[in-house]
């Protein structure tokens, strides 16, 4: 249905009192830092008093100034404001200043004051450390060469000392230009082998063939074309492209000329072939990996070695592929979970339980179906007193809370929602308890769940999963026969209950709704007099939402695992991602080719189990909600034109 929320700038309301003059004082002030316009900025600046964001203004004015050359006072500002959001910001933008002019003594200096640097200040201390002949930082950033696979600018010259010193050998420069053919970033891969050494460079013209004329690169290979590495390495890479559209035509070149690469180049390519074939469905996908042999996979190989194994019920591939991952990823929950149903297939009942024990209490689909396998019911924890008069009052107090709250009040939630997460760092549970209670007090949903969600030891659950607007949703899910419990879940993770929540390709509201489908549902219920800004009222929105919802499910089994996964990518796309057998629900769940719809719907079906516990006060069974996923037939859609 569409793809990744993205929040923009409406209104929302709030009871928080408007601070009149010097919320236009501000909004004059960021206007004028944005035009360049210095003059107006300086008398905005003088009308602003006290006001929450005054540090922010005083921000734009040392900008602007320092991008005039001069810095003065923005020492004293950083010191004043140590540990802000606001200072952290003004820091990296002096530090990308600084290293501008090649200042790297001054940059040295203040990197380390930085709390959450981003990648390009990371790449800018490095260079710093560097410009002082600190060697040791081309060993720790030797972990970059295979994972940043597209670096920002400030990190190619880490990346350019790296490849010039003796720490990188030619196999790991081809490892990496692989690594970023399979990320489809061949631009990066080209860049790349120009790391090797002038002779095996590959030729320019015969990269950009084998890249973008797959076919035909491997139709005109040239007499003695496997003489050379280069040679073979491009052949291999024409068919890892050929395999992303199409793994069969890929396996059948590859066979012609498997006999003319050596076993690693041969063994990519089958890697390759069989990642796109496993996230296609495909039933030969386990065979082309078998043909891969023991060719370093990469992560998401790894992974989808996996899932096609799991597909096919395969669980000596999947024991012996989870066990074969880094430690790191294969420490994942989902991971570890299907590391013990491995196990627990094979009889190792002991080891499968102490597998699942290292997850379960985790509050998320693969921590609840642990908790299940163990025998467990799933139910939210005791819930923790309510926050103290003085917990309630140092949240309000709280200078980044404060200045969040300012930002929330004139819209601006994209720096609202920046500065109130970074005024939860280091909070304890109490602190983040009373902090969710302020923001459900201002129906801020979304900070209220996100930050009920980071407590360790002390929960409250009526925070997590709030279930805001209930006058205009149950009754909608039970007119529609829904249960509300999966109704919530599937709101909580659309749009975090914010009524003016818009997505990047134009979906709306409360329940996201895309434009083309808020009118085929309008017009198959008889909704009267619709249009477009009704999508936007609550009441019509969720009516909306739910219709589809109710849609979807008839013509999708009655699954909601199926529903889920419409509602996000589209009912055809669920119905395709059926096997030609029955599924476990939450195999299905997992096989889901597009990342974002994999994990919404695994997020969907466990919001659906507290919501339920919460509603009908007893446990619910995520694995009875998962179910089976029935085998794909032939058959159309009840309604051939559903959205």
């Amino acid at each position: 249905m569409k793809f990744r929320i993205f929040l923009v700038c409406l209104a929302l309301p709030f009871s928080l009192v408007a601070a009149g003059g010097g919320d236009n004082a501000f909004l004059t002030a960021r206007d004028a830092f944005r035009a360049g316009d210095i003059n107006k900025l300086e008398r905005a600046s003088s009308q602003l008093g006290n006001h929450e964001l005054a540090p922010y203004v005083e921000n734009y004015r040392l900008r602007m100034w320092m991008d005039q050359g001069n810095a003065n006072n923005l020492r004293d500002f950083l010191q004043r404001n140590e540990g802000s959001f606001v200072a952290e910001k003004l820091r990296a933008e002096w530090i990308r200043w600084l290293a501008r002019r090649s200042m790297w003594a001054e940059v040295d200096a203040e990197f380390p004051k930085m709390l959450a640097p981003e990648p390009d200040i990371i790449c800018l201390g490095q260079q710093a450390r560097i410009a002082r002949d600190d060697r040791n930082v081309l060993t720790e950033a030797e972990k970059l060469w295979l994972t940043m696979l597209e670096p920002p600018e400030t990190c190619r010259p880490i990346i350019d000392a790296l490849a010039a010193s003796t720490l990188i050998t030619p196999e790991e420069i081809w490892a990496r230009a692989r690594r970023q053919v399979e990320a489809n970033r061949p631009g990066w891969a080209k860049t790349t082998l120009n790391y090797l050494p002038d002779s095996q460079i590959p030729d320019s013209r015969a990269f950009d063939s084998a890249i973008s004329s797959a076919t035909s690169h491997l139709a005109r290979l040239p007499n003695g074309w496997s003489a050379s590495r280069p040679g073979r390495e491009l052949a291999a890479f024409a068919i890892a492209r050929l395999a992303a559209n199409d793994p069969r035509v890929a396996a059948d070149e590859l066979e012609k000329i498997k006999g003319k690469l050596q076993d690693s180049e041969r063994q990519w390519a089958s890697s390759q072939i069989a990642l796109q074939g496993a996230k296609k469905h495909m039933t030969e996908a386990g065979e082309w990996y078998a043909s891969a042999g023991k060719t370093l996979l990469s992560d998401e190989g790894a992974q989808w070695k996996v899932r096609a194994a799991l597909r096919a019920q395969a669980w000596g591939v999947v024991r012996d592929t989870i066990l074969a991952m880094p430690v790191e990823l294969a420490a994942k929950p989902e991971w570890t979970y299907w590391l013990g149903r491995s196990l627990k297939a094979g009889g190792r009942t002991t080891e499968a339980d102490a597998l699942f024990e290292k997850i379960a209490g985790q509050t998320n689909f693969y921590g609840n179906l642990a908790d299940e396998e163990l025998g467990r019911e799933v139910l939210p924890p005791p819930k923790a007193k309510a926050p103290t008069a003085d917990e309630e009052k140092a949240a309000r107090d709280n200078p980044g809370i404060r200045r969040s709250l300012a930002f929330f009040r004139i819209d601006l939630r994209t720096e609202a929602v920046k500065e109130w997460n970074w005024s939860l760092r280091g909070m304890d549970d109490r602190e983040l308890l009373a902090a969710a209670n302020l923001a459900k007090r201002n129906q801020i949903w979304d900070r209220a769940i996100n930050t009920a969600d980071k407590t360790k030891a002390e929960h409250d659950f009526s925070l997590r999963f709030l279930a805001p607007y209930g006058e205009h949703v149950r009754p909608a899910a039970q007119n529609q026969s829904l249960d509300d419990a999966w109704v919530y879940g599937l709101m909580r993770q659309e749009s975090r209950f914010i009524t003016s929540a818009k997505s990047n390709v134009g979906a709306s509201g409360l329940m996201q709704l895309m434009p083309a489908t808020a009118k085929w549902v309008a017009r198959k219920i008889g909704l009267r007099d619709f249009s477009q800004g009704k999508v936007h009222d609550t009441e019509t929105n969720v009516l909306l939402g739910t219709s589809y919802m109710r849609l979807v499910m008839e013509n999708l089994d009655n699954h909601p695992v199926l529903a889920s996964a419409a509602y996000n990518a589209g009912p055809g796309r669920a119905k395709k991602w059926r096997a030609d057998r029955p599924l476990e629900g939450a195999i299905y769940a997992e096989t889901i080719p597009f990342s974002e719809t994999r994990d919404y719907v695994k997020k969907v079906m466990s919001n659906a189990v507290y919501y339920s516990a919460q509603f009908n006060g007893k446990a619910d069974s995520l694995k009875t909600r998962l179910g089976v996923v029935g085998a794909k037939t032939a058959d159309g859609m009840k309604d051939a034109d559903l959205p």
